[in-house]
């Protein structure tokens, strides 16, 4: 049966209670951006240069604790990994209030929390996607990829506003704690999922070696269609978000936008993510997923150099707007048919290890690209920056080629078969959890 035909499905009472719990977890965090940052300036009182360790070494030293997580995953059950995930964030994020009504929280908390839930989050999303395997039919997975991809723009959508209010009503550890109980309602729901999971192969004649730390890379690295996209999406996604800071000081600095105009210009372009992703998968259907993942990953790069030339009022507002719809709307569609592909491409018994390497590697990207983004920005000013980001995306399509490069077919095991059903030239396929 071909994707196109298999409209409005239902996947299951399991991905039913999966995906509930993905977006109580999203809007959780939605809730709570930014709050992390305003703790530590309103409440610690700390300077431009403890906020930027904040966000970076955080990131940084999570992705490598989250290191050896991804081979101790891939021999367990992925459910209660999720679960284990889940109320790690949750008890580490409540350890905040907490010590803000004694009186005792300190910067170094902040950061120590900073590190358990990017460690955890790094491994979730590994466990998540070796689950999501498991529980949806291959066929099904670019639809399944495809609705979690919809309630991410969705809650980027709503959660910010509604972040932003309860911040100014209650303050910036009310948003923790909303955050908090969004990762237990998460474990909830994902409890509630059942069923029974099968234990996965151990290999009972060794223990787990230093070596065996990388066997994620070696596995990427060694796959002549998984490469490519690895080094694109850690390049983009590092590039992307380096410019962040910059733009933040550009706008509510030298140009003067208020602080609500600056939250209009990336609020707005998310429903370009929402369209995006109910694109996805009729685009794949018609095409095909290696034309659909080689041109939407080629137009994604095109947008950010248009940043570069912001400009005061309304003119500049309306850019910003126009250039993150354009690029939130490529996104949209390139994420889950990725997210599928990458799925159907990697073996059932390296699922956890490719995923946990791959998000480790595009947190670490993500965090030295910021750094270097933000000397740059104090050497050449925050536009040449910009700008110099821009230029450099647009060389990221190079990485994908002409889509020559890329196999399509599924990897149940550890040998590779075409997935039933699949349209001629492409597989069907997703997942960002």
């Amino acid at each position: 049966m071909r994707i196109g035909h298999r409209t409005g499905q239902r996947l299951g009472r399991g991905f039913g209670w999966l995906w509930g719990a993905y977006g109580t977890s999203a809007l959780g965090t939605w809730l709570a951006f930014g709050a992390f940052p305003l703790i530590a300036v309103r409440v610690l009182r700390a300077g431009p240069a403890e906020v930027a360790a904040l966000a970076s070494v955080g990131a940084a030293v999570g992705a490598a604790v989250a290191v050896p997580l991804g081979p101790w995953v891939e021999f367990r059950r992925k459910r209660p990994v999720l679960i284990t995930m889940d109320l790690a964030r949750c008890a580490a994020l409540l350890t905040i209030p907490v010590a803000y009504a004694f009186g005792v929280l300190t910067f170094l908390q902040l950061l120590l929390v900073s590190v358990v839930v990017a460690a955890a989050d790094i491994t979730f999303r590994a466990a998540s996607g070796a689950y999501l395997k498991t529980l949806v039919p291959a066929e099904d997975l670019l639809v399944a990829n495809a609705r979690l991809e919809s309630t991410t723009w969705t809650t980027t959508i709503v959660g910010p506003p509604l972040g932003g209010a309860a911040i100014g009503l209650l303050g910036p550890v009310a948003t923790v704690v909303a955050d908090a109980v969004s990762y237990l309602l998460s474990a909830l729901g994902i409890g509630a999922a059942g069923g029974h999971e099968p234990r996965p192969e151990r290999r009972e004649d060794r223990r787990l070696r230093a070596g065996d730390l990388l066997d994620g890379w070696r596995y990427i690295l060694g796959d002549a269609a998984l490469r490519p996209l690895f080094l694109n999406t850690a390049v983009f996604n590092g590039l992307v978000m380096a410019t962040q800071p910059l733009l933040a000081v550009l706008m509510l600095g030298r140009l003067g936008f208020a602080p609500w105009q600056y939250g209009l210009a990336f609020a707005a372009p998310s429903i370009g993510g929402l369209l995006g992703s109910r694109l996805a998968r009729p685009l794949v259907t018609r095409y095909g997923q290696r034309r659909v993942l080689v041109a939407s990953g080629t137009l994604r790069a095109l947008w950010p150099v248009g940043l570069a030339f912001l400009g005061p009022g309304t003119g500049g507002l309306l850019l910003v707007i126009g250039v993150e719809l354009g690029l939130i709307l490529c996104c949209g569609v390139f994420n889950p048919v990725y997210a599928t592909y990458r799925l159907e491409r990697t073996a059932a018994d390296r699922v956890a290890r490719t995923l946990s390497a791959w998000a480790v590697t595009t947190k670490a990207s993500t965090a030295l690209l910021t750094a270097v983004w933000g000397v740059l920005g104090g050497l050449l000013g925050a536009r040449t920056a910009i700008g110099l980001a821009g230029v450099l995306l647009l060389a990221t399509p190079l990485l994908l080629g002409s889509g020559s490069r890329f196999r399509f077919g599924y990897a149940g095991g550890r040998g590779r078969a075409p997935v039933p059903g699949s349209p001629p030239g492409g597989a069907s396929p997703g997942t960002r959890l």
